[in-house]
Parts: C-alpha cells; structure tokens; sequence
C-alpha cells in the first residue's frame, strides 16, 4: 500500500494547479491532506476515485482543516482529539484519525508558532498533549502518523539552520524538544531511518525569494510510524517534483 500525505495549502486551489493528475501518477491507495482550507461539499465529487472521504474542517472557514480519501474503508474514523483540553486544536480541524485493522493513521496540521513566536507557548503545550494522544491509541496497536508537523528536526532538514534557530518558527529549540519526546519514545522517522544522513531534502518552501526554484527550504512534512510497526515499512520518499502547493508530498509504502 501507499500513503501521500501533502499539505496542499487550500485544495480549492490546488485543484487548479494539476492537483487531480498528480494524484493520478502518485497512486496512493490513501490520500492525508493538511491546509485543506475547505468544506466537503465544495471538493468531494472531484476525488471520485476514492470512494471514502473524510473531513475535519476548521470551524473558521478557508483555514487550517484535514482531510482523507481512502481506497479502503476504516473500522472508526474520529475527529479532532476527543481532548477537551484542546478545544481550540479541534475547533481548528487538525487531526484527523483513521482505524484500520493493523494500525492508526493519523493526520495532523500541526499549529505554526507564528511570527514573531507569538504562539510558541502554545504550540508546546498543544504538542505535549498530541504526544499524550498518541501515546494512547499505541495502548490498542500501531500508530502511523503523517502531516505537517511545522518543525526541522536537525540542521540538514533546512537549508540555513543558523539564522533560524530559535528566532524562526519551526527551528526553535521548544519545537525541536517537542519532536524528539516523540522519537525518543518510540516513534520513528521513517524518511530518515531510510536517508539518515541525505542533506538538501525538503518539502516546504516558501513562496518569496523564489525559495523552491533554489531549493532553499525545509523538511517539516513527516511519516513516523510505532517502532514496533517499522518492519512493514518498506519506503518512504519526498516528491519535489510535484507542484501546486508551497509543500510537496511525502510517502510512504507499507
């Protein structure tokens, strides 16, 4: 099986930039988008090849929100955390979770902490809290977790890590810290278990400075998987070669 994830940065209009053809030579038997930016209502009858759709949009409309298409039906699907304690995560539609027999798939939009690190303390204490969540379907069996988690994890997942250390979201030690706890704690970096040392990989780029064309960008799109479900992995790749949004998709094949 494959999985994409990709963070299309509003699937409204990334439909208009040759989103449909790029899934159709991607093939992946499930689809996981972060910044859907959308209702179903307005997307759904374009994704007739996947024949399960499942949402969660941010109450706000035009902002955050995830989403699947999947080939293959799941056992349950819930949205959000369940975590009234994260009422504002869930008001923001940034986790979705999937069951399938052998595992979870879950999906997260991970919240940026701003400019300026504006929101950094709460993105620490919401990571905290995702960690605990994840930590808890472990209990039942095998967690496969993919998204944009808006954080470098080293210094060769982005192209100039000294001038962003701890003064640009998504390269502060707090947000590091967060990533490792999950690592350390017996999640995998599936991209990197396979390319430990590979520099210049990335999937995020930003729009200014005519970034992507540079290749000046940042590896903040992951696939971490429960260790104990590594075995079932046989791939994990990142695809720049496929546009349309300011992030390219990653995959992994199981």
């Amino acid at each position: 099986m494959k999985l994409i994830s990709w963070n299309v940065n509003g699937i409204r209009a990334v439909m208009k930039k040759g989103f449909a053809e790029s899934i159709a030579k991607l093939d992946p038997d499930i689809l996981c988008i972060q910044e859907s930016k959308a209702h179903p209502e307005q997307v759904d009858e374009l994704m007739h090849d996947y024949p399960h759709h499942y949402w969660n949009s941010a109450q706000k409309k035009g902002y955050a929100g995830t989403a699947v298409f999947s080939k293959h039906e799941p056992l349950n699907v819930t949205y959000g955390t369940k975590n009234k304690s994260t009422d504002e995560e869930d008001d923001e539609g940034r986790v979705l979770t999937l069951e399938f027999k052998e595992y979870f798939l879950v999906t997260v939009y991970t919240p940026n902490s701003g400019r300026g690190l504006k929101r950094l303390e709460f993105r620490q204490d919401w990571d905290k809290k995702f960690y605990a969540f994840l930590k808890e379907l472990e209990k039942t069996k095998p967690v496969i977790l993919c998204g944009d988690l808006n954080v470098a994890h080293t210094d060769i997942d982005l192209f100039h890590p000294k001038p962003n250390y701890n003064k640009t979201a998504g390269y502060t030690q707090v947000e590091i810290d967060g990533l490792q706890k999950y690592l350390d704690n017996g999640f995998v970096d599936t991209f990197r278990h396979f390319y430990p040392d590979k520099t210049h990989a990335y999937s995020y780029w930003s729009y200014m400075m005519n970034a992507r064309a540079k290749n000046v960008g940042w590896r903040i799109d992951y696939f971490l998987v429960s260790e104990k479900f590594l075995p079932n992995v046989k791939k994990a790749e990142i695809h720049p070669t496929f546009f349309g949004s300011d992030h390219c998709p990653v995959s992994l094949e199981i």
